[in-house]
């Protein structure tokens, strides 16, 4: 039991410097307090609304991971270095692929709700 309450405690920290120090985490926060209650106004079924829920999530996540890997090659270096410069290019990618896949979500889901699909 201790060891899942200092784990609790070592992601709320973790995620409250994320918070007080990236942008894109605060901006994403705000995108999945947004969808919250648009999933239940897009969503046509439980399933669906969960799943634009997940979505956002997912991009959280992402994100998260990404920041910390820009942390790390930021505290290895603070020199130019062409290959941690690929690595966190690879970071934003997966940012990028993780957001072009909750846009189609959501898009899919506002279709089917109007009525073309």
């Amino acid at each position: 039991m201790l060891r899942f309450w200092r784990a609790t405690i070592n992601s709320r920290n973790g995620l409250a410097f994320a918070i007080r120090s990236e942008q894109a985490i605060r901006e994403e926060l705000i995108a999945l307090a947004l969808a919250l209650p648009l999933a239940w106004l897009v969503g046509v079924s439980m399933m669906r609304r969960l799943e634009l829920i997940a979505v956002v999530v997912l991009v959280l996540v992402v994100e998260l991971l990404n920041t910390a890997i820009e942390k790390l090659a930021d505290r290895l270096t603070t020199e130019q270095d062409p290959q941690i410069g690929r690595v966190k290019d690879m970071g934003s990618a997966a940012v990028g692929v993780a957001l072009a896949m909750a846009g189609l979500f959501w898009l899919f889901a506002v279709a089917e709700r109007i009525g073309l699909l």
